[in-house]
């Protein structure tokens, strides 16, 4: 009763970070979803094609389920490689569709397979894993992205909020410039205050 309660209870909270990574890229143009915000080239579209491999592969490959499209080999995800990123011609809609593709056939692995069903995962150290482990790794990795991608958006337009339905009212402009001038104050003064200690 428990492994049903929790693998519903971790399934639902990992479809609702799937779609707040997705949320993030609504009302926003081309450019904007593909464009570098960090040095690294960090993405929002990146992202979602990134989360949408992850995802396809831990809960297809690594339970005997692949998924039936085509993947980059998992041994091609190099610093810079092109999992992260958008090639001008891949579209935001052949990206978030393959995603929500991917969600489909992970659900269907999660609701065919018991908490303790096995699997396994080549590539890291200890290979032997259970759904269990890869439901919460998947959460993990997926709200890590989703916080990266909260910061990104914020970036491009101070949108901020984890769905439409609870996006955050944003105070105008001078309420913002005040609060980022308190937390630069604070944060110029620390140092002082730590060598007076």
């Amino acid at each position: 009763m428990i492994d049903d309660y929790a693998k519903e209870r971790l399934n639902k909270n990992l479809r609702t970070v799937r779609e707040v990574v997705v949320w993030k890229l609504d009302g926003l143009d081309e450019y904007d979803i593909r464009r570098p915000l960090t040095w690294t080239g960090t993405n929002l579209l990146g992202l979602v094609k990134h989360l949408s491999f992850w995802d396809a592969r831990y809960f297809g490959e690594v339970f005997g389920r692949p998924f039936p499209e085509p993947l980059p080999r998992w041994q091609d995800n190099e610093p810079g490689g092109p999992e992260m990123w958008a090639a001008e011609d891949e579209t935001r809609e052949e990206i978030t569709g393959r995603y929500r593709r991917v969600w489909a056939h992970s659900d269907a692995t999660i609701a065919a397979l018991a908490l303790d069903a096995p699997g396994r995962v080549e590539w890291w150290r200890r290979p032997e894993v259970t759904l269990f482990d890869i439901l919460v790794h998947m959460h993990g990795e997926t709200a890590r992205h989703a916080g990266h991608a909260d910061i990104l958006r914020e970036q491009l337009d101070h949108a901020t909020g984890t769905s439409a339905a609870f996006g955050t009212p944003q105070e105008d402009e001078a309420f913002w410039e005040a609060h980022r001038t308190t937390v630069e104050r604070a944060a110029r003064a620390a140092p002082l205050a730590a060598e007076g200690a």
